[in-house]
């Protein structure tokens, strides 16, 4: 699902989707372009240009570098910069000016630091090919890796290589349960490629978004379109929003739990504030009626006394009956009965209404009965379109037999011949 530009290659024409930069996926095919709301803005006539540039590389990778030389460089075009291990790699442009100083100061690093490499100069054809024949090795040293680890017996998984931009480096990313001792696999590769290598172990969040894929949404993955920063997901967020904890449901492709849960868990968390805590059950005279469920965001929670498959419904808290006293106009009325928090008040003094279905005398809402998913599921047999089909052309070839012998009927005798 990658392209040229993120997951699967470089430069600036995809090699995974083909679609040349127009497929759906919000920024189209690179998830880590940022747009430069201050390209346009004239700058003071003295203004000295920000030195440090956001340099992206293939996957999630981003860097700062200094710009030494003063390079009038745009986003988009392809530098040669500083490598921490020696050498040179090449990168895409991706943030310049003053937005550089804002993520800089968002990330909490000081301008004046020591660590940042420079720009060596943009990236000159020659760079270019090196390059793309660097990123043309990956898929094939990926998979020849893959056959030196399983012959070691090693518990990793390579889930992605990424050459160096002069080709003198290969990093290696796997994932793995326990540690593992790959120095032998190290020496069999380093003979293999004729390269140095890194190795470098990644969580399943990084590795699905490195190589992307669909979700059960329908849509490409977040992590590998739009989403970079991975925050801590736990089953608490499916219990405020009601969601069955099944492991095959909430599970995303990488195994942990999909970060789409997030996603609306403030507002589940603003609506829960009027729900009173832990309640599972109110006293009456008629008996204990017990929770069944919970409607967050209707602010209702559903009773049913033991062995009743009746479902009564009532409000968290008091609300004003609507009132329809003249067409397309509602008015306040009076107030409604009791609801949860009046009778949790009165179960703690000791007191008890009469039964559920006196204090929803007032509520719009109807009790429900609770359904049988037994009974329900399966009632309709998957061949009941087929069979409405058949009759209708039934239907429709007796419906044309008999217009023929209409037809037929009013056309004059033929004439014998004598």
């Amino acid at each position: 699902m990658g392209c040229g530009s993120c997951s699967s290659g470089g430069g600036c024409v995809p090699s995974g989707c083909k679609s040349n930069g127009s497929c759906m996926t919000g920024g189209g095919c690179s998830k880590l372009d940022v747009y430069d709301w201050l390209s346009n803005m004239d700058m003071p006539t003295h203004y000295k240009p920000f030195q440090i540039v956001e340099v992206r590389f293939k996957g999630s990778r981003k860097d700062y570098y200094r710009n030494v030389d003063n390079i009038y460089v745009e986003s988009g075009e392809l530098v040669c910069v500083e490598s921490p291990s020696g050498g040179y790699d090449v990168g895409n442009v991706s943030l310049t000016g003053e937005l550089v100083r804002m993520q800089l100061k968002k990330k909490g690093i000081r301008e004046d630091s020591t660590e940042f490499k420079k720009i060596y100069r943009k990236a000159t054809p020659a760079d270019v090919d090196k390059w793309n024949i660097a990123k043309g090795l990956e898929y094939q040293t990926m998979h020849k890796a893959r056959k030196l680890a399983l012959a070691l017996k090693l518990s990793m998984k390579l889930s992605d290589v990424d050459y160096q931009g002069d080709k003198s480096k290969a990093t290696f990313y796997y994932t793995a349960e326990d540690r593992v001792d790959f120095r032998e696999l190290i020496k069999k590769m380093a003979e293999e490629f004729k390269v140095r290598i890194e190795m470098r172990q990644i969580g399943m969040r990084q590795e699905a978004s490195r190589l992307g894929g669909i979700g059960s949404c329908g849509r490409e993955l977040c992590c590998s379109t739009w989403l970079t920063e991975f925050k801590t997901v736990s089953t608490s967020a499916a219990r405020y929003q009601n969601l069955s904890l099944n492991t095959l449901k909430l599970a995303g492709q990488c195994g942990k739990l999909k970060c789409c849960l997030n996603y609306e868990l403030d507002t589940y968390m603003d609506a829960l504030k009027d729900f009173p805590d832990d309640v599972k059950e109110i006293k009456t005279k008629k008996g204990s009626a017990y929770l069944q469920k919970t409607d967050i965001f209707k602010k209702l929670m559903w009773f049913s006394y033991r062995f009743d498959e009746n479902w009564v419904p009532l409000h968290v808290s008091r609300k004003r009956i609507r009132q329809q006293r003249c067409p397309g106009r509602e008015v306040k009325g009076p107030w409604e009965a009791v609801r949860v928090k009046e009778i949790i008040a009165m179960n703690k003094r000791g007191e008890f209404p009469e039964d559920l279905t006196e204090i929803v005398v007032n509520l719009s809402l109807p009790t429900v009965k609770a359904l049988d998913y037994e009974n329900v599921v399966g009632q309709d047999s998957l061949t009941r379109l087929d069979e409405k089909n058949k009759r209708r052309k039934k239907s429709g070839n007796r419906n044309s037999r008999n217009r023929n012998n209409r037809n037929n009927n009013n056309k004059p005798p033929k004439a014998k011949n004598s």
